[in-house]
C-alpha cells in the first residue's frame, strides 16, 4: 500500500486543502492521511473565516501518524502562521519522511490571504531546507524572492534563487504569465526543465495548486522519479480542469474524480 500525508488547512467546500489533497491521493492509488493546520470557512466565492489550530496540536497530529503508520511522502499546504511552520518543521526534522513537497500557499484562488507576512521568512528558513520540492506560483515566488517575474528569464533567475534558499528542487508554476502556452519550470540537480501546454481558458481553478503538489507527492510515494512525477501531476490537473465541476456560484474546483491517476 502506497501512503502519503497532507499537512494543510481544511476547505469545507471540498475543492482545495486537506479535502482536495485526499481526493488527489485516492485518484493516484495512494492511501491518504491528514494533519489539519487550520479550519477555514470558505466556498467557491471566497474565504470568510480562518481558525488556526494551535501549533502544539498540529505537531501532535503529525507525531501520532509518524509514530504508527508508514508515510511514503508528505506535502504541506496552508500553514498560516510562524508558530505552525515551526511546529511542523520541528517534527519533520526529528522524524524524517522520504519525500516532502512544500506548496507555499499564500493566497487562495479567491484572492484571500492564507499566510501572514511575518511567517514568510520562517517558511523559507525552517521548512525549505527539509523540502524535496517547493511548488510556488509566480506571485508566491515574487514574494519569496522579493523580485518581479515577468518573463521566462525572470522565472529561471527566481527558481535558482529559491534553490539557493534551501530547497533541493523548485517547480515554478508559470500560469500567471500571459500567452496561449503555460510554461512550468522545474529546477533540479542544477538543470532547468520546461513543461509546456496549451492554456485552458477557464475560471474554475479552485484547488489547482493543492492538487498539483498532492499529485506530485503521491507519485513520489509510488516510487516515480521527480521529472516523471511532475509530468504526471500536471496531466492530472489538466484533466481535472477540462472536466471541472460547476457546483457553486464562484470559481469552482477541478474534477478530481474525472482526472484519474
Amino acid at each position: 500500500m502506497f501512503t502519503a500525508l497532507t499537512i494543510a488547512g481544511s476547505d469545507p467546500s471540498g475543492g482545495a486543502g486537506v479535502q482536495g489533497d485526499l481526493k488527489t491521493f485516492h485518484a493516484h492509488g495512494v492511501y491518504g492521511m491528514a494533519a489539519i493546520t487550520a479550519l477555514t470557512a470558505q466556498n467557491t466565492r471566497g474565504v470568510s473565516g480562518v481558525f488556526d489550530v494551535p501549533a502544539p496540536f498540529v505537531a501532535r497530529q503529525i507525531e501520532a501518524v509518524l509514530s504508527d503508520l508508514p508515510v511514503g511522502a508528505a506535502k504541506t499546504g496552508m500553514l498560516s502562521v510562524g508558530d505552525t511552520i515551526d511546529a511542523v518543521a520541528g517534527v519533520l526534522r526529528r522524524q524524517r519522511v522520504p519525500f516532502l513537497v512544500v506548496d507555499p500557499v499564500m493566497v487562495a484562488t479567491s484572492g484571500d490571504a492564507l499566510l501572514r507576512d511575518d511567517a514568510v521568512l520562517v517558511l523559507v528558513e525552517r521548512l525549505f531546507p527539509l523540502a524535496t520540492l517547493v511548488t510556488p506560483n509566480l506571485p508566491e515566488a515574487e514574494r519569496l524572492t522579493e523580485s518581479t517575474i515577468a518573463t521566462p528569464a525572470d522565472m529561471r533567475r527566481a527558481a535558482a534563487r529559491l534553490r539557493e534558499r534551501g530547497a533541493r528542487a523548485v517547480l515554478l508554476k508559470g500560469g500567471h504569465l500571459p500567452g496561449d502556452q503555460v510554461i512550468d519550470l522545474l529546477y533540479a540537480d542544477g538543470a532547468f526543465h520546461e513543461f509546456s501546454d496549451r492554456r485552458i481558458r477557464t475560471e474554475h481553478t479552485h484547488g489547482t495548486g493543492c492538487a498539483l503538489s498532492a499529485a506530485i507527492a503521491a507519485q513520489l510515494a509510488r516510487g516515480t522519479g521527480l521529472m516523471e512525477a511532475v509530468g504526471r501531476a500536471r496531466a492530472f490537473v489538466r484533466r481535472g480542469l477540462e472536466r471541472a465541476v460547476v457546483l457553486g456560484r464562484g470559481k469552482n474546483p477541478i474534477n478530481h474524480l474525472a482526472a484519474g491517476g
